[in-house]
């Protein structure tokens, strides 16, 4: 296992100040001298990223130069943990907006093997933000208003699973066709006939095989899911081998589901997509599945980090959260309400109804 601290800093060869990455040079900037400086190595496609073996990291037989250890803060309200550099002492979680007092400790965990860059500068997911909280009806004045001139948003890299695994599955079950009889019925002192549908079952078995490449899963607990998934789809052809540059000026959350747990999740996602094929391979118009043995081979993994911009704002006492896709801009959040606006609303609501009733009642 690593016993060394990965620390990363990358000062200015001009004038020694952090570098940051600009999502939209593609490059690591100097925001005090202007300087620019390419991200090293030839940039490459998630086919050029290794996969790693399940099996292996489950019995902790890892090569350790996949291990790595990171300095982090655990805020104490959501429980993320995120990472920070030695000279942070204080600060405010990026995901509920909690102040935390950085309590320093080591974070030993599997090293990411890939990440999407950011592509949406601060400026661009605060426009999609303000537009998205524009459309919504009934948002608090007051909320729009401190979204667009409140404090600048954080890029956060949120940690995934992904897996990849061979399938071989035999099951058992009945195959249903569907056909009509026609039966004599009253209705209101007549007879009628009407046609009956009906099912004649039938006993199926067979086998069926699936890919599963990059069934993807959110390593993270400090969001609510919906949000995450609401984020999606995410272009995962796009990754790039991980290299900490990209980190530069951006904060990364460690994860917080273990791998066997995520592999779990992601075996959850296989089986249900396993038995809609073997649905199709049933056929027939309706279908029963009695039994379902699977084995499953060749299981690999990575731990990869999305990019996503977050805003925790306290509005009159609550934390409103919102997260934006650092790729498409792609917003989900919490839904704010006005109660004022809402009154307001039904109030309107009832004088057009009265209006209109008078002038029928007038009209006849």
């Amino acid at each position: 296992m690593a016993d060394a601290l990965i620390e990363h800093r990358f000062p200015c060869e001009t004038c020694g100040s952090d570098l940051r990455f600009d999502p939209a040079s593609h490059q690591l900037v100097c925001d005090h001298c202007g300087n620019q400086q390419v991200i090293g190595g030839t940039r490459q496609l998630a086919s050029g990223i290794k996969e790693l073996d399940f099996r292996s990291a489950i019995a902790n037989t890892l090569d350790a130069a996949e291990i790595e250890e990171t300095r982090v803060v655990t805020c104490p309200n959501c429980g993320a943990t995120t990472e920070f550099d030695e000279t942070t002492h204080s600060a405010e979680c990026p995901f509920c907006a909690t102040p935390v007092v950085t309590d320093t400790g080591l974070h030993r965990h599997i090293k990411p093997r890939g990440l999407l860059p950011f592509a949406l500068d601060e400026p661009s997911a605060r426009k999609a933000l303000t537009g998205w909280l524009g459309s919504l009806w009934f948002a608090p004045n007051g909320l729009m208003d401190y979204a667009r001139k409140g404090r600048t948003m954080n890029g956060i890299y949120v940690p995934y699973w992904t897996f990849d695994a061979n399938t071989k599955s035999a099951y058992e079950g009945q195959r249903g066709m569907h056909y009509y009889e026609t039966k004599t019925v009253m209705r209101d002192g007549k007879r009628e006939q009407v046609q009956v549908r009906k099912t004649r079952w039938s006993r199926a078995s067979g086998r069926v095989a699936r890919f599963f490449d990059d069934v993807l899963v959110l390593a993270s607990k400090s969001l609510p899911k919906r949000y995450t998934d609401g984020l999606e789809p995410w272009d995962l052809s796009a990754l790039e081998p991980y290299k900490p540059e990209y980190l530069a000026g951006f904060r990364a959350e460690g994860y917080q589901v273990e791998l066997a747990d995520g592999f779990t999740e992601a075996r959850q996602y296989m089986d249900r997509m396993i038995l809609r094929d073997i649905k199709y391979d049933i056929g027939g118009d309706e279908q029963r599945v009695s039994d379902v043995q699977t084995q499953i081979g060749n299981v690999t993994f990575k731990h990869i980090l999305l990019p996503v911009w977050l805003a925790a704002y306290k509005y009159r006492g609550r934390t409103f959260r919102f997260v934006v896709n650092g790729r498409t801009g792609r917003v989900q959040g919490e839904r704010p309400y006005s109660a004022w606006k809402i009154t307001f609303a039904v109030i309107i609501g009832l004088i057009i109804a009265l209006i209109t009733g008078y002038v029928i009642a007038n009209n006849q």
